[in-house]
């Protein structure tokens, strides 16, 4: 594996930063994560965007969050057709074996990839077109998003909202996601962050709508 380099420096500084204090001055408590094994009340699903931090927003140590993260927070409908499904698996993972109690999907605001799937519906970005392209296949799920809400006067806003809709109501194609909540073992939440004010919103069931929490 010739092409593995060594980790740059800031990154190896920070690490022995975090290792000589977070870690030491926590010892018992990695420890104890180490031994008894993850029990993490949530999952989250996340974008990829570096400037979404979960752990972050809700204050939340290592071992609290089942986190999987995407591009544009997206899930696929259940597709139990033998290939490579990463957030399917993660899905099924969270609920089957760790048995989360919720489950919550988090857009944001500024996504670099409801922006790429905006524009290539709307035909400015025929590169996402191509058959090879693995941003565009994907965005491919959120395609139904922008015929609810094309034309909206709050694009691209309203299509990042509708990304999170779209992932609930994906999630429901999965039978033991849908049983869970069903059995009222697992409760499904959407919310979108906007990334400058640091304002939440959560979807409300009932009106369909985002509201401040």
């Amino acid at each position: 594996m010739e092409f593995a380099r060594p980790l740059p420096g800031f990154l190896l500084q920070r690490y022995h930063g975090w290792k000589a204090t977070t870690h030491a001055e926590n010892s018992a408590w990695y420890r104890r994560l180490a031994d008894e094994g993850q029990r993490p009340r949530a999952m989250v699903i996340s974008c990829c965007d570096s400037r979404v931090h979960v752990t972050s927003i809700f204050g939340a140590d290592q071992g609290e969050f089942f986190i999987h993260r995407n591009i544009a927070n997206l899930v696929p409908v259940y597709e139990p057709d033998g290939q490579h499904h990463g957030t399917s698996a993660a899905v099924e993972y969270a609920v089957m074996a760790l048995k989360v109690a919720h489950l919550i999907v988090l857009g944001h605001s500024s996504c670099g990839g409801v922006q790429g799937c905006l524009d290539m519906c709307e035909g400015r970005a025929p590169e996402l077109e191509e058959t090879g392209s693995f941003v565009g296949r994907w965005m491919d799920i959120l395609r139904p998003g922008y015929e609810a809400v094309k034309g909206d006067a709050d694009m691209p806003h309203a299509l990042e909202r509708e990304a999170v809709s779209v992932s609930l109501r994906n999630l429901m194609t999965f039978p033991f996601v849908r049983e869970a909540v069903e059995a009222g073992k697992l409760g499904l939440h959407g919310l979108w962050v906007d990334i400058g004010s640091g304002e939440l919103q959560n979807l409300d069931g009932k009106s369909g709508q985002f509201v401040p929490v």
